[in-house]
């Protein structure tokens, strides 16, 4: 009780007048639909004449996909860190599969979804309910012709509205949450064959058929009255708006879809260029999540495309340029450094190859729609998603573009705060440093931002090597969540214990750490960058931190020096974080780590009285831990390096880079 009045209260010092006055109607309205005013129950009739036309493709290889619909029928499922979990068939669609929890079957949006004892673990709820299995089982039959796939579709829609009444449970909590479940129905209904499928044959296809359309006209007018605005107009609202477009553009029934299809095609526009900078950065800051808007943004511009409605060119000039940044970002093994927090969240599981990499999936569908043949270059391949979204069309205009030998990305992100330093770059022996020094995140409540500032990241020969250590948790597990989100998990420098930035909240900041770049150069001598950060300027002793990088030409040497303007005395840590398929051996002021096509002698810096210490899986305090997928985290081998120290200060640590083929 104590811990939500606390969240709330932090959550209103985010909030300006607008926005209070905002909260105030929305939760008179909310009562007001808890009695049943303004509420559709019985939504209009659907006007039959006409619908939406398909845009998806086929997959090359039906395996995959037909034995994941068996599993399916079978009851088993993915949840996150879950794998191949008995759920049933149909499953219990309020039941959290991690924790057994079944959440109340009350006014959705006034569930406290918060609360672990209510609800277990929201996070893990809503994504069974998102219905990338319902896809999943369309697509089987849309590569088989198989009925009981289609069939296990209708089983599964039926069950859910059966258990998950209209605006009752946790599924009709979140907007967001409905509008990718719309998402999932439209794919369903475009590889079902549309008003062709044998499932709405007969008095009782018919049934099922109005069924459904009522749901999804639910759906529409839920989402339209309950948008998210103000400080949470984030990816939240984009999903929002992609769910309620694409239902728009697929069932075109209803005297509202033009109005739904008119606002949604205005306020995307919108925030395609108020979420992502002029140089494709998105400002959540946060890596999985400028996959997630740029896949939002990709759905739209296809569901349009087929449909006479195409986007604009800034629309599709800032969608490349956000896949730019992906590309730029992007080690030659084709990983990305994983900054900010990350949910796994797809739009459906198009591929179902092991090691799916949603990045390259994205370079390859750009590299067809722009003609690309650098995004070709960092994709590889065309993938199977791509394929399905792009078609045989999308498949050829790939295989067309030249093979490109090297590439001229940026390597300067301003707007968004991020520069791209090293050597022999998407090539077999590049060295690939990234320095941090963006905002926190985005709007008032900077959700999604992690207290990295002047954070770096390495990778050598397509290994990584110093990392980000990614999310883990969302909801639930509060020092976990603190830990992966906080300053001691990033390879940055922490004072006196504390953040940068003062959480109020698993997704809000209160106080926010102002990061700012102050000098850049990238020339035959080498690259040099200087940043720094105002996170510490409200300790009792004001302390400004300032890093500056120097990489010495080639990359065999990298100097990080970390300058502390200050007068008193402080307890200063200086935190790296090393993949855990490095080995690494602390010899004196000397971090050996050793990869596999590379040696790095880290020295150091040489402070009396300092202390240093190689931690793997630490719990008290929580240190040393990497999360490569949302809900499963392992031990990492992390140094941490702490002096006390008194006065302004410079420390200086080095980077040797020793392998014979750099």
């Amino acid at each position: 009780m104590l811990a939500n009045l606390s969240w709330k209260l932090n959550r209103l010092r985010a909030m300006g007048a607008p926005e209070v006055a905002h909260r105030v109607r929305d939760a008179v309205q909310q009562r007001l639909q808890a009695r049943g005013i303004g509420l559709v129950p019985v939504p209009p009739p659907a006007s039959l004449a006409r619908f939406g036309q398909p845009w998806l493709g086929l997959s090359s290889d039906p395996a995959p996909h037909l034995a994941a619909a068996e599993r399916i029928l079978a009851g088993r499922f993915d949840v996150f860190a879950l794998r191949d979990v008995e759920l049933g068939f149909p499953p219990e669609w309020n039941r959290d599969p991690k924790t057994g929890t079944v959440a109340p079957v009350s006014f959705g949006k006034t569930l406290n979804y918060r609360d672990e004892a209510v609800v277990g673990d929201i996070k893990c709820l809503w994504e069974p309910n998102r219905h990338l299995m319902i896809s999943d089982l369309a697509m089987a039959y849309r590569l088989s012709g198989e009925l009981k796939y289609a069939q296990g579709v209708q089983i599964l829609l039926e069950s859910w509205w059966r258990q998950c009444p209209y605006t009752l449970g946790p599924n009709w909590s979140s907007a967001l949450e409905l509008a990718l479940r719309l998402v999932s129905w439209s794919h369903a209904w475009n590889l079902l064959g549309g008003m062709e499928s044998p499932l709405f044959q007969g008095s009782g296809g018919q049934a099922f058929l109005q069924r459904w359309l009522a749901s999804i006209y639910q759906h529409c007018h839920f989402i339209a009255g309950h948008f998210s605005r103000h400080s949470s107009a984030n990816n939240h609202l984009f999903g929002e708006l992609t769910g309620l477009h694409v239902a728009a553009l697929t069932w075109p029934c209803w005297p509202d879809s033009a109005a739904w299809l008119a606002q949604t095609e205005r306020e995307l526009e919108q925030q395609a260029l108020l979420q992502n900078g002029a140089d494709g950065v998105n400002r959540e800051q946060a890596i999985y999540y400028q996959h997630t808007v740029a896949d939002e943004m990709l759905l739209c511009v296809l569901a349009g495309r087929a449909n006479g409605r195409p986007r604009s060119a800034a629309f599709l000039q800032r969608l490349e340029t956000m896949l730019e940044f992906i590309a730029a970002m992007m080690n030659v093994a084709g990983e990305v450094p994983m900054i900010g927090d990350a949910d796994d969240a797809q739009l459906a599981s198009w591929d179902k190859s092991p090691g799916v990499n949603v990045y390259r999936s994205l370079l390859a569908s750009g590299a067809a729609l722009f003609g690309r043949s650098d995004f070709k270059f960092k994709a590889g391949r065309f993938d199977d998603k791509s394929a399905w979204l792009l078609g045989e069309a999308g498949r050829q205009a790939f295989d067309g573009l030249p093979v490109a030998t090297q590439t001229r990305l940026p390597r300067s992100f301003a707007d968004g705060g991020y520069w791209i330093m090293g050597a022999n770059i998407d090539t077999p022996l590049e060295v690939r440093l990234i320095a941090d020094a963006g905002p926190l995140g985005y709007l008032g409540i900077a959700a999604h931002g992690h207290a990295d500032a002047l954070a770096l990241t390495l990778s050598v020969a397509g290994q990584a090597v110093l990392v980000d250590p990614g999310t883990y948790a969302y909801h639930t597990q509060k020092q976990w969540r603190d830990y992966f989100r906080g300053t001691s998990a990033h390879n940055t420098l922490r004072i006196d214990g504390r953040d940068q930035s003062e959480s109020g909240g698993n997704f809000l900041w209160l106080r926010k750490a102002r990061a700012q770049c102050l000098a850049w150069r990238d020339d035959s001598d080498g690259q040099f960058w200087s940043a720094s950060h105002d996170g510490y300027l409200a300790l009792p002793d004001p302390v400004l931190h300032r890093r500056e990088v120097s990489v010495a030409p080639g990359a065999r040497r990298i100097v990080v020096e970390d300058v502390l303007e200050c007068k008193g005395t402080h307890e200063v840590e200086l935190f790296w974080h090393i993949d855990p398929q490095c080995a690494v051996r602390l010899d004196g002021g000397v971090l050996h780590i050793r990869g596999k096509q590379c040696e790095i002698a880290m020295h150091l810096p040489d402070v009396p009285g300092a202390t240093m210490a190689l931690v793997r899986g630490g719990e008290q305090p929580v240190l040393g831990w990497i999360a490569h997928r949302f809900d499963e985290k392992q031990a990492a081998p992390t140094l941490a390096w702490r002096a006390r120290l008194d006065g302004g200060t410079r420390l200086r640590t080095t980077l040797h880079l020793m392998t014979s083929d750099l």
